[in-house]
């Protein structure tokens, strides 16, 4: 009697797709490709697949090419460890960076197209919003492996997580005419956002195996992750995607990513200096010998195909994907090295010629302090702020529903790590409550770190869900829009506030578009 009540649960589960019974983490589920088993957290509360693959491996002849449809496995493939990530330089700790925020030494490779899901779904079909995180580095290093981007906790909170890899560096970025030509798009260059792409297809064919609403997507990402989310949210090949959108510290809006045919010149430039003559002789070499020299292109082109045109004219045009906006940027994420006042006051007027003047009066060098303070919110203001700032202007005169943040916790930290505050890449652990990972002998965070990472876990849980960060117990985050500039702070204590910079972002965006 017990064979036969188990067969029958075996038949019943085959026959609904697994739509109503209750899944174990080692139970097979069907994606593309093969069938997957994955593992659980340590409450049972949460299902884990690693290492899913979502294309083929982008090797040999698929080196510089779209990403293909995934290589079909036999068996049921074991989903426990992450994926290599992309192929780049072997990651140390840097600036405000500590190991935390760094992918693992090991493995890195090209046959990185890997994706992994948190899900608190017990059954398939159960239709929970799905949020798909993009992560940082500059369009050259990354992965989806690092500590502060693990899905545990925003799954707990009835979400499903996904995080992706893409390709970065030449191996994501590479231009040339031999793969223009050969591209059947009459385009090259931009493997790492099609990467993205693909493996938003693949969650909109797959996510519902794993209790997830294809038609509850959002994207999100950090720095360079948030620059990829402005590429999918201007690509007509992302469309239909995703519904909602988180970009932290990143945009376009300059029209300064390069033309085709100059990311084309720098790839010749890179290739001969690799002294490499032909494409299949550059297909050939070894990944790592191509580290050795260093491509000056390393990101988005405006390639007629997977950006038909700058970001801006794109928004402009009104043709990005219609979406709800949740975006900020941090305090402290300037970049620049700080001159003397005179070297400052002198480089305003290399760069901006009879605006300077006008400029200083936002960005005053009146004394060693003063200019060192200007220096550093110029540079934030220039490669984050007035980016973030003017996609949510945008967004809002087009009637898209926009939240804006500025994260402004001075994170406590010791030794090297002391002097950096509200750093770049600093509000993430906070966003998706994963403080646990956060080194606590460098970084010695208290109660008001945790209160803040709750309610900074709870706004963007409650957008993930609804479009909107409001709820319970939450204080209230207002709309932004151009006339009403009003944001969120997530600080030592969260109050909504008016962006005080406002006019200033403005004037910087006029002098710095092209």
């Amino acid at each position: 009697m017990k064979r036969i009540l188990l067969t029958m649960i075996a038949v019943a589960t085959l026959a609904t797709g697994f739509r109503n019974v209750s899944l174990p983490a080692d139970t097979p589920i069907a994606v593309s490709g093969g069938r997957i088993s994955g593992t659980q957290n340590a409450s049972g509360d949460v299902r884990i697949y690693k290492g899913i693959p979502f294309a083929a491996p982008p090797v040999g002849d698929l080196r510089w090419k779209a990403p293909q449809p995934v290589t079909p496995w036999t068996g049921v493939k074991a989903c426990t460890a992450f994926g290599a990530s992309p192929m780049q330089g072997s990651p140390a700790p840097f600036g405000p960076w500590s190991a935390e925020f760094l992918i693992p030494k090991e493995p890195i490779s090209e046959d990185c197209l890997y994706l992994n899901v948190w899900t608190p779904a017990k059954t398939a079909g159960k239709k929970q919003p799905v949020l798909v995180w993009i992560y940082g580095g500059g369009f050259s290093s990354g992965g989806s492996g690092c500590a502060i981007y693990d899905g545990e906790a925003t799954a707990k909170k009835g979400i499903v997580f996904v995080s992706i890899n893409y390709r970065v560096g030449p191996f994501g970025f590479l231009a040339l005419p031999e793969l223009t030509k050969e591209s059947g798009h009459n385009t090259s260059g931009n493997y790492g956002l099609m990467d993205q792409i693909a493996a938003l297809q693949w969650v909109q064919k797959n996510i519902a195996a794993f209790g997830g609403d294809p038609a509850n997507v959002t994207i999100a990402g950090q720095s360079a992750g948030s620059m990829s989310v402005n590429c999918l949210v201007a690509t007509p090949l992302a469309s239909g995607l995703f519904t909602k959108a988180i970009a932290q510290s990143g945009a376009s809006f300059t029209r300064s990513n390069p033309s085709l045919a100059a990311a084309e010149d720098a790839g010749k430039k890179w290739m001969a200096d690799l002294g490499v003559s032909s494409l299949s002789e550059l297909r050939a070499k070894p990944a790592a010998e191509l580290m050795k020299k260093y491509m000056t292109v390393r990101g988005p082109i405006i390639d007629s195909y997977v950006l038909p045109g700058h970001i801006a004219d794109i928004f402009n045009a009104g043709k990005q994907n219609k979406i709800a906006l949740l975006t900020g940027w941090n305090e402290d994420e300037g970049m620049s090295a700080v001159k003397k006042p005179e070297e400052f006051k002198a480089q305003l007027q290399q760069q901006y010629g009879a605006k300077a003047g006008e400029l200083a009066t936002y960005y005053p060098a009146g004394t060693e302090a003063e200019s060192a303070r200007s220096q550093t919110e110029l540079s934030r203001d220039q490669i984050f702020g007035a980016q973030n700032y003017k996609w949510a202007t945008m967004a809002s005169d087009q009637h898209q529903p926009v939240y804006v943040y500025r994260f402004t916790r001075n994170i406590p930290a010791t030794g090297q790590y002391a002097t950096y505050g509200a750093f770049h890449t600093g509000e993430v652990a906070y966003a998706y409550d994963n403080l646990a990972a956060i080194d606590k002998t460098l970084r010695p965070l208290d109660q008001t770190d945790n209160r803040l990472a709750a309610q900074m876990a709870g706004y963007w849980a409650n957008f993930i869900k609804t479009g909107n960060p409001n709820g319970a117990s939450l204080p209230a985050w207002p709309v932004f829009s151009t006339q009403r500039p009003n944001i969120m702070v997530l600080g030592d204590n969260c109050h909504p506030a008016t962006l005080t910079d406002a006019s200033r972002l403005t004037y910087l965006l006029s002098v710095m578009t092209k």
